[in-house]
């Protein structure tokens, strides 16, 4: 089992670096930093701090082949979502649209979850309010911050999702 460490930055707690074996690329994280997991809540644009498995790959088919990994992978479709609202029983979950409760598009305009790495932040047991859809997507331009998630160019993406094992974990530190 490998740990890929995520450290954010001295100087801004938005940006950091994710080292795993033979891997060193810059990430963004959240648009305010990175916080203890116990502190995260729902929507307080945080990375949440702690140690987390990586559950499953998901990829746009129509912009992305599929990735080579050995990680539980899927293609996405329009129809799938991630609910945010902490009074549905399906907080934090993958769900399909339509769907009424507040949730999050998962087939995207932008291109950030044309590769997407599932995390388990707050997944066994799910708290309401703790903290949802805390994912390893593709970053902005420029490395803009996130909403709470950890993102990497494309390319270093891919090559992550070459190397990691389904036993790895991320380990994320408050700096």
């Amino acid at each position: 089992m490998a740990i890929w460490t995520v450290t954010p930055d001295k100087h801004d707690s938005r940006r950091g670096r994710m080292r795993g074996p033979l891997f060193d690329e810059p990430c963004a994280l959240g648009k305010h930093g990175v916080v203890a997991e116990a502190d995260g809540r729902e929507g307080d644009g945080k990375t949440p701090a702690g140690t987390y498995p990586f559950r499953k790959v998901f990829y746009r088919p129509d912009r992305e082949e599929a990735p080579m990994t050995a990680l539980p992978l899927e293609p996405l479709s329009p129809e799938l979502g991630w609910c945010d609202d902490v009074e549905s029983e399906h907080y934090n979950k993958l769900v399909r649209l339509p769907f009424g409760p507040s949730h999050e598009k998962m087939w995207r305009e932008d291109a950030l979850y044309d590769l997407v790495v599932i995390l388990g932040h707050n997944d066994a047991p799910v708290v309401k309010g703790l903290g949802s859809a805390i994912f390893l997507h593709v970053a902005r331009e420029g490395f803009k911050p996130t909403l709470g998630c950890i993102a990497l160019e494309k390319a270093a993406l891919r090559r992550f999702l070459r190397q990691v094992q389904p036993d790895d974990q991320t380990k994320i530190l408050t700096g």
